[in-house]
């Protein structure tokens, strides 16, 4: 037996959670159902989100910490210290997230969630099929004139250059103050470096006695197991000074930065969105707030009854800059370490910050190029175009 709907969100995680949101909320008649993993190894462990916002925004109900206040650590100690103005850098815990959506979609008509894993999703004349199994075993088939697929690609587009952003994470709890609440330590680049790429801990207090302190890297292939936790306890004990703590929760992922170009129609009425859209920023790893742009415009356009094709999450000027910026990493031109601490000293943080959000204008651009390693980069981007298409590594 067929259901059918007018949209078929597959995946809970932040991009399918956002779009079911926003048509929840829309006022439209659309009818919606959000297909979510059951428990098991599909469905994604809990993780945190953190994103750049100014002023109030639409999901602070959620957010963990928020601050106006940043540091950035050279690999000497040089310390950065900045406000960022009215703009505020937000932590949004993916479990908190999930309960602002699950409140506001409870009891919208037209909205519904239903726990399936996907089995495949088929084109038909008039939209999509999305063949799924329930927990108990029962086949069913969602239909829908309009499907939004969230899901990890299997294998990543072809490249000229891949990194991976790898890093694990400890909510740790101290019996005494050791933070400051008011104060993101953003980057942190007292750590060893690899040869190519880079390595920073971060620190998001989340008050005088807890935080998330987070060890990261930028390389070709992910550590060891023990490796992170060794340089997490490291940080902790001889950068921080913090040998009594107690770790109260743990996360940790790779996410991959690359040069690629995401396809974001996979069917007549199949798009992909979020991350398997190409919504994570190349050379940052931040998803969250292009996520909301995609799921807007989305919303938008359906409401339109436009055809609702994402639209790009990044312009075409940020992807480019993203990808002299990877080339220069991978292939060691460039020394991460001194290329970040040298931007955060020597452009306005806004500016600085909006750049990282890929909101900047082309002045602006060209003024924090300015504030860059020219050559190395220039060296990059001259020989960015005669490499080769290749296969991204698998994260």
């Amino acid at each position: 037996m067929s259901v059918r709907s007018d949209v078929v969100i597959i995946g809970a995680g932040a991009a399918g959670l956002s779009l079911a949101e926003r048509l929840a909320t829309s006022g439209s008649s659309l009818s919606v159902r959000l297909i979510e993993a059951p428990p098991g190894p599909v469905r994604p462990a809990p993780r945190t989100w953190c994103f750049w916002e100014d002023g109030a925004g639409r999901y602070d109900e959620a957010v963990t910490a928020a601050w106006n206040r940043l540091r950035v650590r050279g690999p000497g100690g040089r310390l950065i210290d900045a406000g960022t103005g009215s703009v505020r850098y937000k932590m949004i815990r993916s479990t908190d997230f999930e309960a602002a959506v699950a409140r506001r979609l409870a009891g919208r008509p037209g909205s519904t969630r239903t726990e399936a894993t996907v089995e495949a999703v088929e084109g038909t004349a008039d939209g999509a099929d999305v063949l799924v199994r329930t927990p108990e075993g029962r086949a069913r088939t969602l239909s829908a004139r309009w499907v939004f697929d969230s899901r990890p690609l299997g294998s990543l587009p072809r490249a000229r250059t891949t990194l991976l952003q790898h890093f694990r994470g400890w909510f740790v709890r101290t019996p005494r103050p050791a933070f400051d609440p008011g104060s993101v330590e953003l980057m942190d680049f007292r750590t060893p470096q690899p040869d190519r790429g880079l390595a920073f801990t971060y620190v998001l207090p989340t008050s005088s006695a807890t935080a998330l302190v987070e060890y990261t890297q930028f390389s070709s292939s992910v550590l060891p197991s023990e490796e992170y936790d060794r340089a997490l306890r490291s940080h902790l004990h001889t950068v921080l000074g913090i040998r009594d703590f107690e770790i109260e929760a743990r996360e940790e992922g790779v996410i991959p930065m690359t040069d690629a170009v995401f396809a974001r129609q996979s069917g007549g009425s199949v798009f992909r969105i979020g991350a398997a859209g190409g919504a994570t920023r190349p050379s940052t790893g931040y998803t969250f707030t292009a996520i909301q742009r995609q799921t807007t415009a989305i919303t938008a356009a359906l409401l339109a009854g436009r055809r609702p094709v994402p639209p790009a999450p990044h312009s075409r000027r940020s992807h480019a800059m993203d990808a002299v910026l990877l080339h220069a990493l991978a292939s060691g031109h460039l020394d991460g370490a001194a290329f970040f601490t040298r931007l955060f000293s020597r452009v306005p943080t806004e500016r600085l910050l909006r750049f990282l959000d890929g909101a900047t204008s082309l002045y602006e651009d060209l003024s924090i190029g300015l504030n860059s390693p020219v050559l190395p980069l220039l060296r990059s981007a001259a020989s960015l175009p005669s490499r080769p298409l290749l296969p991204s590594p698998t994260p």
